[in-house]
């Protein structure tokens, strides 16, 4: 009868329901993993690649040794967090300290690998930020570096954390050769260079902010992360 295929068809309709949000989140956790993989496991695998030709091509014993040291470091680091992501956990850098401390030891990390001079400026009386929240600044953090190690032929890196009354900024400013950006506000499908900045961007306006690219050729590049001091919640 009549009620009796109203039933059927909402049952229906409701299985189809749970099975797109069901693909629908199998979807964001894969998004998710690829950024997570990017802005860890890849980046080290590409140091511990120019370290191995900087040992290969040593003219000395002291030269390679340290390039060896510094691959064993980064391997460590590689394993545990490929370990994390494999159980879901949090990102490990932000267990035990605070973002100020998670962004020294990145930049203190990329000076390492990349000889360029960095510095980092964080206004006093920065407050509690939301994990989320730290969490993406840190990974843009990370991308922008990486950027900068592989194309950006800088010599220097400024990193300047700073907040209002109801955002966070992070300005990653380099003095490398630039490039040409879109033009306007970046929307969560702009395709900006690699897949690093088109990523960073797209996890930035998930949580209701968004980035800022100044460049221009020869006059180094200009990245503004501003995220709101509280995430939104209706985002993955």
């Amino acid at each position: 009868n009549s009620l009796m295929r109203a039933q059927q068809e909402m049952a229906a309709l409701q299985e189809d329901l749970a099975r797109s949000q069901h693909e629908a989140g199998i979807a964001a956790e894969r998004t998710r993993l690829a950024r997570e993989i990017h802005d860890t496991i890849a980046q080290q695998l590409s140091s511990i690649g120019l370290h191995a030709k900087a040992a290969t091509g040593a003219s000395n014993a002291g030269a390679a040794q340290e390039a060896l040291q510094r691959i064993d470091q980064l391997s460590a680091q590689a394993l545990n967090d490929l370990r994390r992501i494999i159980a879901a956990l949090a990102p490990a850098e932000l267990d035990s300290q605070a973002l100020a401390g998670a962004l020294s030891r990145v930049l203190e990390n990329f000076s390492s690998d990349s000889g360029v001079e960095s510095a980092l400026d964080i206004e006093p009386g920065l407050p509690l930020l939301d994990p989320s929240v730290q969490i993406a600044l840190l990974r843009t953090a990370q991308s922008a570096l990486s950027n900068v190690r592989r194309h950006a032929q800088a010599t220097k890196v400024v990193l300047s954390l700073s907040f209002s009354d109801d955002e966070v900024r992070l300005d990653i400013v380099d003095d490398g050769i630039g490039f040409t950006p879109p033009a306007g506000r970046l929307l969560p499908n702009t395709q900006v260079g690699g897949f690093g900045l088109t990523a960073m961007n797209r996890r930035l306006i998930e949580l209701g902010g968004g980035l800022e690219v100044e460049s221009a050729a020869g006059d180094g590049t200009a990245l503004c992360a501003h995220l709101p001091l509280r995430a939104r919640k209706d985002k993955p």
